[in-house]
């Protein structure tokens, strides 16, 4: 369980990054019912530069990660290397089975500490490019928010962090949780990892009109039989512009985007209710338990029931 929560800093730092994580594990959210976590941000040296033209003191030295459970890298420069220090604590912390986060180019100090060979990651869409060509037994994911690669979870730019950061509460705590992380930070309580960083192609005005109450339909008739025909006819779309636009909109197929509502909707139910899983299957329109059980481990990684044991309202 997450309890302990170490950032590392380095001349170079970005303030706004580094805020990210500050916000998502170092404020103390008891009174809203969000499990406390301790947190510290560490480093080489006690006084840091950052990237917006002044200086941070540092309080805790690199000692501080021997304790941490969840070990993150705000955005760093990527035109010089990580401190020998650093890339070390990094490479120790790992070695134990501490989890490893970065953030937007702070992937960039893991490629160099060996932890993004052979397995998948991102960064920001500038730099996926580059973070291939100097790690290339890296398995870079481009455009993608985040990548979740078991102990190690690499995200792009500064929004996709603090996606990054709720998909761990959740993980570890939860959906309810995660929900209450996000309201108190005004921000989306999830976008799946899988999802598009940017929209490379402008929608029409109209049509994205169109498209954004269809979604709010379709999240409420998730139990309906939902066909990228139907959906078309909704927004008086033929079906292949229909899909071209929701991609364009959405960064997923229509299809994927369901699937990824019904198992949220599905997680909350778990969370909140003593329902069957069988009735939760036909709420939220996978039509029966065994349809649930495979979608839902192959997205969160686990069966419903083990999700519920850990999670549920009598857990």
């Amino acid at each position: 369980m997450l309890t302990n929560v170490a950032a590392v800093v380095f001349d170079g730092v970005a303030p706004f990054e580094l805020g990210v994580l500050c916000e998502a594990f170092g404020l103390d959210r008891r009174d809203d019912g969000v499990p406390f976590l301790d947190f510290a941000v560490c480093g080489p040296e006690p006084l840091v530069r950052v990237t917006a033209g002044f200086s941070i003191n540092v309080e805790h030295g690199l000692d501080r990660l021997e304790d941490a459970d969840l070990i993150a890298v705000p955005a760093v420069p990527r035109n010089r290397l990580a401190p020998d220090q650093v890339i070390g604590a990094l490479r120790k912390a790992y070695d134990r089975g501490a989890r490893i986060l970065s953030v937007c180019s702070g992937a960039f100090a893991l490629g160099q500490a060996g932890l993004l060979d052979g397995r998948e990651c991102t960064t920001h869409w500038k730099y996926t490019d580059e973070l291939a060509a100097r790690f290339p037994e890296a398995q870079v994911v481009p455009e993608v928010l985040y990548v979740d690669s078991g102990q190690v979870v690499t995200s792009a730019g500064t929004a996709a962090g603090l996606d990054a950061c709720l998909h761990i509460w959740r993980q570890e705590y939860g959906a309810a949780v995660a929900s209450t992380v996000a309201r108190r930070m005004v921000v989306p309580a999830h976008r799946d990892g899988g999802q598009a960083q940017f929209i490379s192609k402008p929608v029409p005005a109209c049509e994205s009109e169109a498209l954004a109450p269809l979604l709010d339909w379709i999240t409420a008739h998730l139990s309906d039989e939902l066909t990228v025909e139907s959906l078309a006819k909704q927004v008086h779309m033929s079906p292949r512009t229909f899909a071209r636009r929701f991609k364009e909109e959405t960064g997923s197929t229509p299809y994927n985007w369901i699937l990824a509502q019904r198992v949220r909707v599905a997680q909350e139910l778990l969370e909140a209710t003593d329902h069957p899983v069988e009735w939760i299957a036909a709420e939220v329109g996978f039509g029966n338990a065994a349809t649930l059980r495979h979608h839902f481990g192959r997205v969160r990684g686990v069966s419903p029931q083990q999700y519920r044991r850990t999670f549920g309202r009598t857990a």
